[in-house]
């Protein structure tokens, strides 16, 4: 028997649903939640360092479910 995890019972969606340049030492949440807050510490391919800012643990997650804290970059206007 597979295991199931409440994202697939839910149809939870962690990826965003747009492009963001992430790198070291961004500030980054992962999927719609506000909390915790992690430091990139170092990106790879598809997959993200995380330190959790709180508590100093690390984690590596999917690229695609960081967020930037600040949200998407966006150009400046002149």
């Amino acid at each position: 028997m597979a295991q199931i995890s409440y994202s697939d019972l839910y149809g939870i969606a962690h990826e965003r649903g747009f492009d963001e340049v992430i790198a070291a030492g961004d500030m980054v949440r992962t999927g719609p939640n506000l909390f915790p807050h992690y430091t990139v510490i170092a990106v790879d391919g598809d997959k993200a360092w995380l330190r959790d800012v709180q508590t100093g643990v690390d984690a590596l997650a999917d690229l695609g479910r960081c967020r930037k804290i600040n949200g998407p970059s966006t150009p400046e206007e002149d």
